[in-house]
């Protein structure tokens, strides 16, 4: 990828801000006539000879019609975003005018803008690196402190620039694998192999940083799933609207009133979480129920976290069954006593007995169990709360947060996210094992060059050092026109 911009041969123009009535509108075009084109319809200052990165105004016409005061910025190339020519119009927000001002832009030589053609023309210009490309797209979506951390972090380059470390220290071996080739006859070594040996030990301490990292960039950057779960009618619905604070899903003293899972998002801590809603689990002949209790098991094995819901009324034998089940699954999990003013000394006993004994967080003794209702203890898995009265809520979120344990990560540290970087680390991470199996094998210099050149091809996909053009359409395909 070059530093010199690729200019195109075409000005794109599409609308960058949402469609709909709104306060503005902005335009934007990009492309070596860009400001020409605004320049022949635009009445003010002479576009052509102003100064990069700067705002005049005056009115948009055809002809001697006025369609619209607005406000007209320069970006001249290559000191804008895509490198180009960039001129963005700032309208009023009528649908009306918009149209009509795109329409006449089009006519006079512009072309309407495909998806990501703006990040595209970026990436092509050297502006960003593909990774980063898609960091922007990943920002527009960004709707938690944590997702907008994470896309700000890779937009920035820090994955980037770790990647590229990555690919100077290998790039190096392989030209000195290749300078071997050359002198195949003479039986000279220029790449010690010990030193590639520990190279690529220390590539790899990275890479499975970077591999294990995605559990938690993906979550942050999609939320986390929390599933609620328990048998019909212990409060699951009441639960999820209290936790939302709205009427989300139907409350009835029904057993078996939710059929299908409902889902829902809120913002804990700065974090998204997703929670799900489930069928009642219970033996049952009703078909539909039934089905709704097998998409429950489904929604629990795919959680990143597990509210079990209980009530007093449950008899604790069959509490302690399903926890061992939960245990099984090596899921995260709490266990949420609901309806806790109907709470009797006796239960709280024996279920905390339960909770202490299959607990995460064996150190805590049962002499922690005598509290007050409204400021109980718990066991690491053991939340007592009231999910018509809303009592008990603030200090549930606090154990999810807490249960999750996504704040001890640094997000100042490079966190992938993209299920396509996961993909091609793991696959430079098994290019990388078979260097090491024949750096220890009687093998020639030509088949670890091959190893170490897939490597690199790899690592390149991820920051568009190699790319194809069906990649680039696949990726560029998913952003908003306008962006």
């Amino acid at each position: 990828m070059s530093d010199t911009p690729v200019y195109t041969s075409d000005t794109i123009i599409a609308l960058a801000t949402p469609s709909g009535i709104g306060a503005i509108g902005v335009i934007r075009l990009s492309g070596p006539d860009a400001i020409a084109l605004v320049n022949q319809v635009f009445a003010g200052k002479d576009l052509s000879i102003q100064h990069t990165h700067t705002i005049h105004f005056g009115t948009i016409r055809e002809g001697n019609q006025i369609i619209d005061e607005v406000l007209v910025s320069l970006f001249v190339g290559p000191k804008s975003y895509t490198r180009e020519n960039v001129v963005e119009i700032s309208t009023h927000g009528s649908a009306f005018i918009i149209e009509s001002i795109i329409k006449l832009l089009i006519r006079k030589g512009a072309r309407p803008a495909n998806p990501g053609e703006f990040t595209l023309r970026a990436f092509l210009n050297g502006q960003l690196d593909l990774s980063q490309a898609e960091a922007v797209a990943d920002l527009i979506a960004s709707n938690s402190q944590a997702s907008h951390q994470v896309a700000m972090q890779q937009m920035r380059g820090g994955f980037s620039g770790e990647l590229q470390h990555l690919r100077d220290q290998l790039i190096h071996f392989a030209a000195m694998i290749e300078l071997e080739l050359d002198f195949g006859e003479e039986d000279v070594e220029f790449a010690n192999r010990e030193q590639l040996k520990g190279l690529i030990y220390q590539i790899q301490r990275i890479l499975h940083r970077l591999i294990q990292s995605f559990e938690q960039g993906n979550v942050m950057k999609n939320g986390v799933p929390v599933v609620i779960a328990g048998k019909p009618n212990v409060g699951k619905s009441t639960l999820l609207n209290a936790l939302l604070n709205e009427e989300r899903a139907i409350v009835s003293e029904i057993a078996g009133t939710t059929r299908d899972t409902v889902e829902d998002e809120m913002i804990i801590g700065g974090l998204r979480f997703r929670f799900i809603d489930t069928a009642g689990i219970r033996e049952t002949v009703d078909i539909i129920e039934a089905k709704g209790v097998e998409r429950t098991h489904e929604k629990i094995k795919q959680a990143k976290l597990i509210i079990y819901l209980v009530d007093p009324e449950q008899n604790v034998k069959e509490i302690e069954t399903q926890v061992k089940y939960l245990n099984e699954l090596d899921i995260p999990f709490l266990v949420v006593v609901n309806k806790r003013d109907l709470v009797s000394a006796e239960f709280e006993g024996e279920l905390s007995v339960i909770s202490y004994r299959l607990s995460d967080n064996r150190q805590q003794t049962t002499d922690n169990r005598q509290q007050t209702t409204d400021n109980r203890a718990q066991t690491s898995n053991l939340i007592f709360i009231s999910a018509r009265n809303k009592d008990g809520i603030d200090l549930l979120k606090q154990e999810i947060l807490r249960k999750i344990n996504l704040h001890s990560i640094n997000t100042d540290d490079v966190l992938i996210s993209n299920i396509r970087h996961l993909e091609a680390l793991q696959k430079t991470e098994d290019s990388l094992n078979r260097v090491l199996i024949n750096i220890d094998n009687p093998i020639t210099s030509d088949f670890l060059a091959s190893d170490i050149k897939q490597a690199l091809y790899y690592l390149g996909e991820i920051t568009g050092q190699v790319t194809t053009d069906d990649l680039l359409e696949t990726i560029f395909s998913k952003f908003c026109i306008g962006k």
